[in-house]
């Protein structure tokens, strides 16, 4: 008797264990589709400013597509300078209803990888490394990409990378 109570139990919770998966997707998907604006392929090219001071340019690609029934995106990332590859990337982006803001896992080719807090502030993704540090992308009015990044130097903002990007 006492395990044909439990086998009930288990069969309603479980139930309502998936309905509330359900309502977690649903708040999901619409936060990450609210991000439609960056998906595509993109491709452009950028400068930043390098720990010797000098600013270095390259070509960059963009490939951002929805995963995972429109729950997460991922983005592929190649920077060129000089005929070999300087940059070569991969984040997931995800929404965290717990903090009500996104994560954005970023994976570098050298191994290094962080999550990190990014939000869409006036229409614009942001993420940022840490306090100091933020990244901004924009669609312009032409329908181009461009991201920017910043270091906080106390009073103001020192811009220290750029890419401006085209749809394929």
């Amino acid at each position: 008797m006492k395990i044909k109570i439990a086998l009930i139990m288990f069969i309603c919770t479980a139930g309502m264990a998936q309905a509330q998966n359900a309502a977690i997707d649903t708040v999901a998907k619409k936060a990450i589709t609210d991000l439609a604006f960056i998906t595509g392929q993109w491709e452009g090219s950028g400068w930043m400013i390098g720990v010797d001071g000098v600013r270095h340019e390259f070509t960059q690609s963009e490939n951002i597509r929805f995963k995972l029934d429109t729950t997460a995106i991922l983005i592929e990332g190649k920077g060129f300078a000089g005929g070999r590859m300087v940059h070569n990337a991969m984040a997931v982006i995800r929404f965290n209803a717990t903090e009500n803001r996104f994560d954005f896992y970023s994976f570098l080719s050298s191994g290094k990888e962080g999550v990190f807090k990014a939000f869409i502030e006036n229409g614009e993704l942001v993420w940022y490394l840490n306090e100091g540090m933020k990244y901004t992308v924009r669609i312009d009015d032409k329908g181009n990409w461009y991201e920017k990044g910043e270091m906080n130097m106390g009073e103001s903002w020192f811009q220290f990378f750029e890419t401006n990007l085209h749809r394929k």
